[in-house]
């Protein structure tokens, strides 16, 4: 079992270290549940606002999406508030 949850946390930890590097984060600054759209805004030149209206408005074309993508991005996009390699607890041991 502690097999198990250190490769998931190794596996994350490679995620986030990725994204990271890509300019993939959770903004700290305008964000207003988990700064996912302010942090996918900022990275392609948009405001918070405008990269909202622009997540909502994508969203939309596909119904249904907005109950699995954010919170797969909330899960998947490292907050820029915590260190590199932090991933937080995992599971309980």
């Amino acid at each position: 079992m502690q097999t198990t949850t250190d490769d998931l946390r190794n596996t994350m930890t490679r995620i986030h270290d990725r994204l990271r590097r890509e300019g993939f984060v959770r903004a700290d600054s305008g964000r207003l549940l988990a700064g996912v759209c302010a942090g996918l805004g900022r990275r392609v030149g948009l405001g918070p606002w405008q990269a909202r209206l622009v997540f909502v408005l994508a969203l939309l074309l596909v119904p249904g999406s907005q109950l699995l993508v954010y919170p797969l991005l909330w899960a998947l996009l490292p907050d820029e508030r915590l260190p590199r390699g932090y991933v937080g607890p995992v599971a309980a041991r």
